[in-house]
């Protein structure tokens, strides 16, 4: 049985109120085109949260959640983590958002307090102190290319993405992957965040007649276009970067075949260590909870790696986690996850949306 003794608190309760609790700062998206994915992610780090304090808790100290709006503009957020930092606030951080949030975090911190940042990233270059439990953009969408190139003869691809960081890099590496596959891209667009008129993109789209799209569109964009797309009768392939079960549900779900999904977790995969976390969360937030997902169940393992880095260390101090981290194992949803030069490597699963779930068609 968990411990029902964690508590996520606001940001300036934070500032005004002294705790003898560790204090891990969550950053997720609770307004913005993410939104959507705030209320699995904040249960996902509450059951983590009170799995490791029924366990002892870290370092003698039981964890308290500093909930982080990270759907907010990446200065304003930054600002915010950083002061959290400054007046000891909070000790830790873990956090599933943008890119572009994640590197003025980085920036604003400059390695002071480890951070474990769990959806899929761009990949380059490892920041000290941060950890990553995500694809990166060259592991990704490589299987779901394949599959589609393989099954669905798709040899002409369009790419959509969000103009920032991850989905300028994903399509970079799609590129690559696409060319080594002698495949080629007939057409591509980044919009920002927040667009609303899909009329034109799916214009374009019919005009160059790709056999599939590479969509790393994200948040309410990513639902948006899907349903612009179902609503025009077009009838080709679409492979997602960040799409999961609550976004596949905001869509209204699919019943073409042709809508699919790269991603590190589906609640769907199977295996007992999935379906023990799927009965513990449902156990502890009830039948209609949040469905289970990728970015929400991130921050599960977000939790239980900063855990467990903090208990190999004996410290929270960044050096001394630096020094050990690698070889630094838990177990999550997936299965056995271990760091190995600040990032795991694990199976991406490629899901083909049926109705309001996903089945998985091949993993790598």
């Amino acid at each position: 049985m968990t411990d029902p003794v964690t508590v996520v608190i606001d940001p300036l309760e934070a500032h005004l109120l002294r705790s003898d609790t560790l204090r891990v700062g969550l950053v997720v998206p609770v307004s913005g085109v993410l939104g959507l994915l705030g209320p699995c992610a904040i249960n996902c780090a509450m059951l983590a949260s009170a799995e490791v304090n029924a366990a002892g808790g870290v370092l003698g100290r039981p964890v308290e959640l500093v909930l982080v709006d990270g759907g907010r503009g990446p200065g304003q957020v930054a600002r915010e983590v950083a002061g959290l930092v400054r007046a000891g606030a909070v000790q830790a951080l873990v956090g599933t958002h943008a890119s572009d949030v994640r590197v003025a975090i980085e920036r604003s911190l400059g390695g002071a307090v480890p951070f474990v940042y769990t959806p899929p990233y761009e990949g380059g270059a490892r920041e000290r102190g941060v950890y990553y439990l995500g694809e990166p953009a060259s592991r990704q969408v490589g299987p779901g290319l394949d599959w589609l190139i393989d099954h669905r003869r798709a040899r002409r691809w369009f790419l959509l993405g969000n103009d920032y960081v991850w989905p300028r890099l994903v399509h970079a590496s799609a590129r690559r992957h696409l060319r080594a596959r002698s495949a080629t891209v007939v057409g591509e667009r980044f919009v920002p965040s927040g667009t609303t008129a899909m009329a034109p993109l799916i214009e374009e789209l019919a005009a160059v007649r790709p056999d599939a799209v590479l969509l790393n569109l994200i948040g309410s964009d990513l639902v948006a276009f899907n349903r612009a797309f179902t609503a025009s009768g077009l009838d080709v392939p679409r492979l997602c970067g960040a799409l999961e079960e609550h976004g596949l549900l905001a869509i209204g779900g699919d019943a073409t075949g042709e809508l699919y999904a790269a991603m590190g977790y589906f609640g769907s995969i199977p295996g007992d260590a999935n379906l023990g976390l799927a009965e513990r969360y449902t156990r502890r937030f009830g039948p209609a909870a949040p469905l289970l997902n990728g970015h929400g169940h991130g921050c599960y393992e977000g939790v239980l790696m900063l855990t467990a880095l903090a208990r190999r260390a004996g410290t929270l101090a960044v050096p001394a986690i630096e020094a050990v981290a690698d070889g630094t194992t838990i177990v999550s949803g997936r299965g056995r996850l271990t760091l190995s030069g600040r990032h795991v490597r694990q199976r991406v699963y490629v899901g083909r949306a049926d109705g309001l779930d996903f089945d998985v068609v091949t993993s790598a």
